[in-house]
């Protein structure tokens, strides 16, 4: 047995990350008896404010939405039953190629040895056997996504803390059924086609996917996690679906394993992330 409670990390961009793509893993585990540490990077101030009103539209309070989605956040914690949450508080950034790229204290131009020295700082404090986060293209671009993943894999390097190392993603199958669901639901819907669209493709094919968790179990507590979130209008679609539908959808989350910051050689396809430490 373990002298102390297994611990995972995951470590995110902005507040309701944490809800759509581990949600279910931070619920799993923390039923589980693992000690589960939620590291969000930015403040959110880019989202939406009430009334679905964008950055730059008139009614847009930078301040009072990032006070409304710490308030969110929070809520998704304790209702993912989440041991500590950390907030590194930088300014959420926007999309890429927003004028908000470049403003000081904007996540996206901080120097990554600075934000990743206060990640493994918490590395340190927290000693998490496995760290989650995103590929190096913050699996759709935003620059917040891509910057989270460059600090969490330089304060890996730095500490040689976990065990695994892990970065989300989606099986590319999973395109065809969220479009079959779509269009049941009267959506247009176009599954992203790498012939027609620049840049990396979304998703992995299923073969090289490491990771298939099954948090079915725990489909409720993530669409209620979700719903702490619904300022976010992006969000909305997801809770339309209704808990039942949600879960269907999203109730397997899909990793890959970084190999080279590996220490358990647990053989893959694994459908646990602790496979190999316990």
């Amino acid at each position: 047995m373990a002298e102390r409670p297994l611990t995972l990390m995951a470590v995110h961009a902005h507040p309701d990350d944490e809800a759509t793509s581990t949600g279910g893993v931070l619920a799993r585990y923390a039923a589980e008896g693992v000690t589960t540490v939620l590291v969000t990077c930015t403040d959110g101030r880019c989202g939406d404010g009430p009334g679905g009103v964008k950055p730059g539209e008139e009614g847009h309070d930078p301040a009072a939405v990032v006070a409304m989605r710490q308030a969110e956040l929070e809520a998704s914690c304790a209702t993912l039953n989440v041991t500590h949450l950390e907030t590194l508080g930088y300014a959420d950034s926007g999309m890429m190629g927003w004028p908000t790229n470049d403003l000081p204290g904007a996540f996206w131009t901080t120097p990554v040895s600075e934000a990743a020295a206060r990640l493994a700082e918490l590395i340190r404090r927290y000693q998490p056997d496995v760290i989650v986060t995103y590929d190096e293209n913050g699996f759709y671009g935003h620059p917040d996504h891509i910057q989270a993943h460059r600090i969490t894999m330089a304060a890996v390097e730095q500490t040689d803390v976990p065990a695994k190392v892990y970065w989300t993603t989606v099986p590319r199958t999973a395109f065809a059924e969220f479009g079959r669901i779509m269009k049941e639901l009267g959506v247009e819907w176009a599954e992203p086609d790498a012939a027609t669209e620049p840049g990396p493709q979304l998703g992995l094919p299923d073969d090289e996917i490491t990771t298939w968790v099954d948090t079915s179990k725990y489909g409720a507590q993530k669409f209620d996690a979700l719903a702490t979130h619904a300022s976010q209008t992006e969000n909305i679609f997801f809770l339309q679906l209704g808990q039942e539908r949600f879960t269907e959808l999203m109730g397997v989350e899909t990793f890959v394993r970084v190999r080279v910051r590996d220490r358990t050689g647990a053989p893959t396809p694994e459908d646990d992330l602790f496979a190999g430490l316990r």
